[in-house]
């Protein structure tokens, strides 16, 4: 009888200990969970259900149903906001990721002196603050003093007015977006050559390959898995610039709504005239347009495609 109580006694341990180890995985991984459900999932929810209500964070809340997403369809500041945004997606998709693909393979030759100098100083813009970057090409922007309209002056033309004209605002944003980014995207891109077999390379030239042909043959689909990865992130952060516009522009957008982006269409609409609900509608439509795109993206690259 004794014998019989302590092998309950025993398994009962045994069965505590390994329910405890089934549970030690997930304990350890629940503060992600929590600061993600605090900090993301529930924000997400509230701004949801607010954008169904007509609110300024003052009075009482009305319920609106979906009235606030057929004013932002029949808006047409948001439809300025909607293309200027699509515009420096597709900039930044078909301008930076390719410079950065050719500065990396640069940066990756062996012929190449002092390349740890050189990979330096690519990436500091990213780690330079926003607002000091910005400040500096508002200055290199500026009509009459500027440094880019310096030899235009010089040789009696007409300069460039950057941010005041329609047709050069959206140019000046774009090359601040290349030379904010390109560096950063550089050193994916040569961690990712770095990580490519040199036998590939050397059984190409072997076979009378040129460097075209090594380049789309072996360089590129060696490298699917981080252009994947630089598109995604080039599209999430080109559809939610804000600092940049909003300090080159003086908070404005302009001028005449041609720079403002979609972010900046929600941050004046949401805190400057109180339109909250509002706000909340463009955004769930901005989070619902970034995670379509996405899906799009990793579907394109075959993520979903089955292996045979």
């Amino acid at each position: 009888m004794f014998q019989a109580a302590v092998a309950r006694g025993r398994e009962a341990r045994e069965g505590g200990g390994f329910h405890q180890h089934r549970l030690a995985p997930y304990a350890f991984i629940s503060p992600f969970y929590l600061l993600f459900g605090f900090f993301f999932l529930a924000p997400s929810l509230i701004a949801l259900v607010l954008s169904l209500f007509r609110w300024d964070g003052i009075n009482d809340p009305r319920f609106v149903f979906a009235r606030n997403y057929g004013r932002l369809v029949s808006d047409k500041v948001f439809a300025q906001a909607a293309t200027n945004t699509a515009v420096y997606a597709i900039a930044s998709l078909f301008i930076v990721i390719p410079l950065a693909l050719v500065l990396a393979v640069l940066l990756n030759a062996k012929s190449l002196r002092f390349s740890s100098v050189w990979r330096a100083m690519y990436f500091t813009p990213i780690v330079t603050s926003t607002v000091a970057i910005t400040l500096v090409f508002q200055i290199l922007y500026d009509r009459d003093v500027g440094l880019l309209n310096a030899p235009l002056i010089y040789l009696g033309l007409e300069p460039i007015h950057w941010l005041g004209d329609r047709s050069w605002v959206k140019v000046a944003i774009i090359i601040l977006i290349t030379w904010r980014s390109t560096g950063l995207l550089s050193i994916y891109f040569l961690a990712g050559l770095q990580s490519i077999p040199e036998e590939l390379y050397e059984a190409a030239s072997i076979d009378g390959a040129s460097t075209l042909q090594k380049l789309f043959r072996i360089t590129i689909p060696m490298l699917r898995p981080i252009i994947l990865f630089v598109s995604i992130i080039v599209l999430l952060s080109s559809i939610q610039i804000f600092d940049e516009i909003q300090i080159l522009t003086n908070g404005s957008g302009g001028p005449a709504n041609a720079s403002m982006s979609v972010v900046q269409y929600l941050y004046v609409r949401g805190f400057t005239r109180l339109r909250l609900g509002f706000a909340s509608a463009v955004g769930t439509v901005l989070f619902a347009t970034v995670f379509i795109l996405s899906l799009i993206q990793l579907q394109w690259y075959g993520v979903f495609r089955k292996e045979d």
